[in-house]
């Protein structure tokens, strides 16, 4: 599953990273919350939460199914 997320985290990436930020994975519950690390302008953006959740978690859910989640850490 690991190799999915990460996978599905590349396709977003280079939006990311056109705004000067970067997502990093960080760690995948057995729940199905993947944790990540928003790096760079995206750390502090205060747009950064509608991005993980309409962004992220939408783009890994759609892609990675067993996902239920996406958290910021």
């Amino acid at each position: 599953m690991k190799e999915r997320v990460e996978q599905a985290l590349a396709k977003v990436r280079p939006a990311l990273q056109a705004d000067g930020g970067d997502v990093e994975l960080v760690d995948i519950g057995a729940d199905g919350v993947v944790k990540v690390r928003l790096k760079g302008a995206c750390g502090g953006c205060p747009m950064s939460q509608l991005t993980l959740k309409m962004g992220i978690e939408r783009i890994l859910k759609k892609e990675v199914p067993e996902v239920t989640a996406v958290e910021s850490v």
